[in-house]
């Protein structure tokens, strides 16, 4: 069997990069690889999620503003409420006025069966 001086093993797995040995009197500047080759980074994700976030913000304000709405509709619709309440109120008012008067009691009592009183009676002191 043959030996050559700087023959390998076969390997079944894929071959390895050889390791260069970096001397230490050389320094390298660091560069990205995509900037080295003239390529520009993929920015398709950083779109993608700013539409989300765009999107997100957008239903977001659209859900306050339909909250404002719904609160709005709501003060107005107590707002007739109340309108149709101090009304209610003012009637009553004004029907407790009327027959509270001397008239109104007058009749009711005729009304009733009652007829008008008749002359005082005067009674002497002692």
């Amino acid at each position: 069997m043959a030996v050559y001086e700087g023959a390998r093993p076969r390997t079944i797995t894929l071959p390895r990069r050889p390791r260069v040995a970096e001397s230490p009197a050389l320094e390298r500047r660091r560069v990205r690889g995509a900037f080295r080759a003239g390529r520009r980074t993929n920015r398709l994700g950083l779109v993608l999620g700013a539409i989300v976030v765009a999107f997100m913000l957008a239903f977001f304000s659209l859900a306050q503003q339909v909250r404002v709405s719904a609160t709005g509709l709501d003060i107005g619709r107590l707002e007739l409420e109340r309108q149709r309440l101090e009304d209610t109120a003012a009637d009553v008012r004004s029907d407790l006025s009327r027959l509270g008067r001397e008239p109104a009691i007058r009749k009711q009592g005729i009304d009733a069966g009652l007829g008008q009183l008749s002359d005082p009676l005067v009674l002497p002191a002692r």
